[in-house]
């Protein structure tokens, strides 16, 4: 649906975006991911047509959009502010985008009801703009941009200004909504949860570039650099040597493990020799309480931080050899004891977690 084929934009010396080539499918949930500055945003916009761009082609529907206006193109925009109209109603504020088109009167209304009915406003027609609440007003920002039926949905940010439990269910709403619409989505979010739990496929960006583009199991679980580990939730690291290249793998030396081999899979960056550390996500790692036994690996260590969440704590251990404490994240099911700082304790790891860097 979308192609950006080595996209370039300078804003004077300033180099936005550096080379920028991405295919986004048809009818995807695709997520732009990445810290403020990295380009994100002024991506999105060249897919709007609010930004031009310095060199390259962005292709929409397999058409270049050099010459297109963005009032031309099959997109529509969701901001981060909803810029709905305070005066008007939610039904004006809704069919404000067909008030040029060749329907009746009564199509659009009904073109209206049935944009509300699908972003579950039904009813909310007559009520002032002004006297929503925040989900409802990005709703019915939604609705307006929806019921001009666009090709491609640009959102920028759309969730930032809601409250924890208000964005978290319009996370859902809104995966539920692409999927009844079957229309491509493009999100732009700095924010990783929310990117991994929305979308078919997401581009983290870095300073211009995009750095890895990927499903979210594959960023999560093999992300391409330490970069984009860092930056996709929590990663524990451990220094590690390469002491032997295998047909299919490496064997390592890791700090507080031991001696370890790896596939070829687990080390997806480039490694070239030099300093390799070794990263794992604090869910793969288990404290093994008394009378129970490693599965696959154990190592030892002791508890020197303890966060408790309710459903989760979460332990910093300092395993045995290491100087700074891992991460191990422990769900709080029935009977099991949340554990003190100082606390010795055996720690259970598996080979296959494993992720080497460079």
């Amino acid at each position: 649906m979308i192609e950006f084929r080595d996209v370039q934009k300078y804003y004077g010396d300033y180099h936005a975006l550096r080379g920028i080539t991405a295919e986004i499918r048809a009818g995807e949930f695709f997520s732009l991911l990445g810290p403020s500055g990295c380009g994100k945003t002024t991506l999105l916009r060249t897919i709007a047509g609010f930004e031009g761009i310095s060199s390259g082609v962005v292709l929409i529907d397999g058409k270049e959009m050099a010459d297109v206006p963005a009032n031309k193109r099959p997109t529509n925009m969701v901001f981060q502010s909803y810029a709905i109209f305070p005066h008007l109603t939610v039904a004006e504020n809704v069919g404000f985008g067909l008030r040029r088109d060749p329907r009746t009167a009564a199509e659009k209304a009904q073109a209206v009801a049935e944009a509300l009915e699908m972003v579950g406003l039904k009813g909310y027609g007559a009520r002032a703009a002004h006297a929503l609440s925040g989900g409802q007003r990005q709703r019915v920002a939604l609705a307006r941009a929806l019921i001009l039926k666009p090709k491609v949905l640009l959102l920028d940010e759309p969730l930032s200004a809601l409250d924890k439990k208000m964005r978290e269910q319009m996370q859902v709403e809104l995966i539920r909504l692409q999927r009844q619409v079957g229309i491509t989505f493009v999100l732009v979010t700095h924010d990783q949860e929310e990117a991994l739990v929305m979308s078919d496929r997401i581009a983290v960006m870095f300073e211009g570039q995009i750095a890895q583009l990927a499903d979210p199991e594959t960023l999560y679980r093999r992300p391409n650099s330490r970069q984009v580990a860092e930056f996709i939730g929590v990663m524990n690291f451990l220094p590690a040597s390469i002491t032997a290249e295998l047909a299919e793998g490496f064997q390592l030396q890791v700090a507080g493990l031991g001696a370890v081999e790896i596939t070829a899979e687990q080390a997806p960056g480039a490694v070239t020799g030099g300093a390799v550390a070794v990263g794992f996500r604090p869910e793969t790692l288990t404290i093994l309480y008394e009378g129970q036994t490693a599965s696959d690996r154990e190592t030892s260590g002791t508890i020197e931080e303890v966060v408790y969440y309710g459903d989760m704590t979460y332990y910093d251990v300092k395993l045995d050899g290491v100087d700074s404490p891992v991460r191990i994240s422990m769900r709080n099911v029935f009977g099991r004891p949340v554990l003190d700082i100082g606390t010795r304790t055996r720690v259970a790891w598996s080979a296959g977690a494993l992720v080497l860097f460079r």
